[in-house]
């Protein structure tokens, strides 16, 4: 089972660098961080983890250049995104972003994906709230074609091109894995459309009982005709606890991944080295 950590990264916390070098230093598979342009002042959705939104959540830089950082003071950690919202990218400048770090990279790229939750920052974006899931379905078509044809093209009701040119292509072939975020059935139905694995978070799993909600997954997926085997499964906000981490192992987890406050290295260091026991004890 790998391990990774994700991150908010803000002007205030260590630095994507120090934290790539000290995680592949400990060997962890992965960094991931998260991603939000901005927070509108206004609130029509609920911060799903209750009560006000964090600090980080304005504070935070963005993905794609914390990770390319990361990545060139590293030759194995895996970088990814977790997650890109895809309902506020416009999917041919995303397209060759991800090229790009996977390129940059050396082909260590990981693509998590998600549609969002804050209605307000996703309009700001001129997306509609109520259509963003479609949206976003069209932009992964399209930015497949994009990283897979030589003169892609695509026609969808939200998104629409003729045939052009854009290169480079992933280092990845046929391009990095698209992991699908969210919860449980909505955001894993769509994860068995058209992901490469799915991500969901290990508080909401808890509230029916990980193996349960793991175990319906992957019968859906055999039911929609793909195999489990080609979904895998990325379980985020894990818990620093050794017995859930061997349950997750045992069920045949892909990957966990712990969070990191938005610290400094005197705060975050502790964490990492408590971890790595961790992973020792697993065997990982």
């Amino acid at each position: 089972m790998k391990i990774g950590a994700v991150m908010f990264f803000t002007t205030d916390s260590m630095q994507p660098a120090p934290l790539a070098r000290a995680l592949e230093e400990r060997g962890f598979e992965s960094l991931w961080v998260p991603e939000h342009t901005h927070i509108p002042s206004s609130r029509k959705s609920e911060y799903p983890a209750g009560g006000p939104l964090i600090r980080p959540y304005y504070d935070i830089m963005d993905p794609f250049l914390a990770l390319n950082t990361a990545a060139t003071v590293t030759t194995k950690l895996k970088v990814g995104t977790g997650i890109a919202l895809l309902t506020q990218r416009d999917p041919i400048v995303t397209a060759k972003m991800v090229s790009t770090i996977d390129q940059l990279s050396g082909g260590r790229f990981l693509f998590g994906v998600g549609n969002g939750w804050n209605q307000d920052e996703i309009e700001n974006h001129g997306t509609d709230f109520k259509s963003r899931h479609k949206l976003a379905r069209e932009r992964i078509e399209a930015m497949k074609t994009i990283w897979t044809e030589e003169e892609p093209e695509y026609h969808g009701e939200f998104v629409n091109f003729d045939k052009m040119k854009q290169w480079p292509k992933p280092k990845q072939k046929p391009h990095p894995p698209i992991i699908v975020g969210g919860a449980f059935p909505y955001a894993a139905r769509r994860a068995i459309r058209y992901g490469d694995g799915w991500i969901p978070r290990a508080d909401r799993l808890a509230q029916d009982g990980i193996g349960e909600t793991i175990k319906q997954f992957r019968e859906l997926a055999t039911k929609e005709g793909r195999d489990p085997a080609t979904l895998p499964i990325s379980i985020f906000r894990v818990p620093e606890e050794i017995d859930g981490l061997r349950f997750c192992q045992e069920i045949g987890i892909d990957r966990v991944v712990f969070s990191l406050p938005a610290e400094k290295e005197d705060k975050i260091t502790p964490i990492l080295d408590r971890w790595s026991e961790l992973k020792r004890q697993l065997g990982s």
